[in-house]
């Protein structure tokens, strides 16, 4: 027999954080480094390769290398939130690049494409979630640079063929970025099916205790693109604190479990309240009924994740009754918490939202479902009275 082991499963990584022991004390957790600055050589050297620590903090290391385990890429950066690590990938772009985005995707990045993009020199266009073909139609040969991809897309959970998106990219090309932060690294990994970039708003799953801002990118490959991504990072400061970094790399240790039962739970409520009284609709890719249930089983392994939405009978005002009902489940923004959320997202988007006036989106946690169900129960029961 081989003493040699098997490669460790994404569980155990995301247990052990790669089994990292403090080479100093060798102890199981790492230790927090404020240091902003580190002291040269004679010779004027950094022999650790430290220099300042705005992109170089040592806190940033065991986070950065668990994501290229999990995501099975080259090189990973952490950012300190969602969307500066977007931003990252949009503008190491150049002005006059073409690029194109789903119409439902993470809105404040969407506002961001509409106006700054734009003014910038950016050309963008945006087209239907889930059409491979309108998709290929909107390719500029010579011009288009990179597709941003989100699957499933907020708050409505279309899904996408990543694959598919990656053969147009690469078709033309243009890079392929693609918003993991609903599916994770462990339901899916868009780089295994021809991403280039992944984008995690590091905020939700990666952490989930709803106690730590931050964002992160993985790469395939550590290509011309992927330099001007990180000297977007370094130049930019957008970087998390070490503290920040600290508390990332504890959340991510309970990524599977915390997961699994989202996912679960997720599937007992939408199975649930499919075809309820009240209820117009269940957006959630693990139904058969969803229209990209075919892709989503394709390609997201384990489970479907913990994001839902309620469709509810009539219309905005009913939907907000609902909400304002639930006792259980909290009315917040963000998602991927331990904590059951709910939000009625085109209230909060405003004019111009592709989100349903009569949608509820949630994001389910880790309590008991019975719970969760009794909750949402409740609130239907009573909306009008």
């Amino acid at each position: 027999m081989s003493d040699e082991m098997k490669p460790l499963n994404p569980e155990t990584l995301s247990a052990q954080a790669l089994g990292w022991l403090e080479p100093t004390h060798k102890s199981l957790i790492p230790g927090i480094f404020p240091s902003t600055t580190y002291e040269r050589e004679a010779d004027g050297s950094y022999p650790t390769g430290r220099a300042y620590t705005r992109d170089h903090n040592p806190n940033y290391d065991q986070p950065e290398q668990l994501l290229c385990a999990l995501e099975g890429g080259r090189d990973a950066l952490l950012f300190s939130s969602g969307m500066s690590a977007a931003l990252a990938v949009v503008q190491s772009l150049r002005p006059g690049d073409h690029m194109i985005a789903p119409e439902v995707m993470y809105w404040s990045l969407r506002n961001w494409m509409l106006s700054v993009g734009r003014e910038w020199g950016l050309e963008i266009s945006f087209v239907p979630n889930g059409d491979l073909g309108t998709l290929q139609a909107a390719v500029i040969p010579g011009r288009t640079k990179l597709l941003w991809l989100e699957t499933p897309a907020n708050p409505t959970w279309v899904v996408d063929d990543i694959a598919g998106w990656a053969k147009v990219a690469k078709k033309v090309g243009a890079h392929l970025a693609v918003d993991n932060t609903v599916a994770t690294p462990l339901l899916t990994n868009p780089l295994k099916l021809g991403a280039d970039i992944v984008m995690h708003s590091a905020t939700k799953y990666l952490n989930g205790h709803s106690d730590v801002l931050a964002g992160a990118l993985v790469t395939a490959e550590e290509d011309d693109f992927w330099a001007r991504v990180k000297v977007n990072r370094s130049a930019g400061g957008a970087i998390p604190g070490p503290f920040e970094a600290w508390l990332l790399l504890r959340g991510m240790r309970t990524l599977h479990l915390r997961v699994e039962r989202a996912s679960e739970n997720a599937m007992a409520i939408a199975r649930q309240f499919e075809g309820a009284k009240g209820v117009r609709c269940v957006l959630y890719p693990g139904l058969k009924s969803h229209p990209g249930h075919d892709i989503a089983a394709r390609q997201m392994t384990g489970g479907f994740g913990g994001m839902l939405s309620l469709c509810i009978e009539g219309g905005e005002e009913a939907a907000m009754a609902v909400a304002a009902r639930l006792k259980v489940i909290k009315r917040a923004t963000s998602l991927g918490g331990v904590e059951s959320l709910v939000e009625h997202r085109a209230s909060v988007e405003g004019a111009g939202t592709p989100c349903p006036p009569d949608l509820l989106r949630l994001s389910i946690g880790i309590e008991n479902a019975e719970d969760l169900i009794n909750d949402i129960n409740q609130a239907m029961d009573g909306r009008n009275r």
